[in-house]
């Protein structure tokens, strides 16, 4: 049953990606109005919102882009950093979008801050326990059950994250659509590609979140689903 969970999401997560990277190809093609960069369309939607302490930078690879609020930089890829098209216009956009949420101590990614830690603690504990399962468990000298919860308890957290994560997601792309579209960076063609792209940035977190809860459901019946 897991291997099916996971060949059935690898699919799924296959199919987004391919369809995400085609959105952003096909929309880079088309050049801004406005002839703004993505640098500099982060850079004015920073300033607009009377950010001036977070950095804008280039960095190496393809949708690599994220916002960092431990160094407070908005980091893009150079296709994004350099680029005036639609697809430039709204991930710099969205990564500052991020910034902005830091900024004004949005409640989700505040809680998700907190979380990350946990997860990643969670995520350590997760792979001892599966690899000494393979063995009965008795690697670690401990029960059945207690195994059941311990792996049920940080897939759970694991979980949470990704659930978390997708409102963060949502937000940033929401704040970014409003100011595009209220600042005239783009006009209303280009706001759909706009849109159209970051809806499908966030399926990757959707179907990240999905499979996440399916295999949680899938541990929690193997461990606590047959008893009588």
């Amino acid at each position: 049953m897991i291997i099916l969970i996971v060949v059935v999401f690898a699919i799924l997560g296959f199919v987004v990606s391919t369809r995400l990277k085609s959105k952003f190809k096909r929309y880079s093609q088309t050049a801004l109005q406005a002839n703004l960069s993505g640098a500099e369309i982060a850079k004015l939607m920073l300033a607009d919102h009377n950010i001036h302490d977070v950095q804008v930078v280039s960095v190496e690879g393809q949708l690599t882009d994220h916002y960092n609020p431990m160094n407070k930089t908005v980091n893009l890829s150079p296709d994004v950093y350099y680029g005036r098209n639609a697809a430039a216009a709204a991930v710099a956009a969205h990564e500052c979008g991020h910034a902005v949420q830091h900024a004004t101590s949005y409640a989700w990614l505040n809680f998700r801050s907190a979380m990350v830690p946990i997860q990643n603690i969670s995520g350590k504990i997760l792979n001892v326990v599966l690899i000494a399962s393979l063995f009965g468990g008795y690697a670690l000298g401990l029960p059945y059950q207690w195994i059941g919860f311990i792996i049920v308890g940080s897939y759970g957290v694991m979980t949470l994250f990704t659930l978390v994560t997708l409102p963060v997601e949502f937000d940033a792309s929401n704040r970014a659509l409003a100011w595009v579209k209220n600042r005239n960076i783009v006009t209303a063609q280009e706001y759909d590609m706009s849109k159209d792209a970051l809806k499908w940035a966030a399926m990757t977190y959707v179907v990240a979140a999905l499979a996440s809860l399916a295999t949680l459901a899938y541990y929690i019946f193997i461990f606590f689903g047959n008893r009588d």
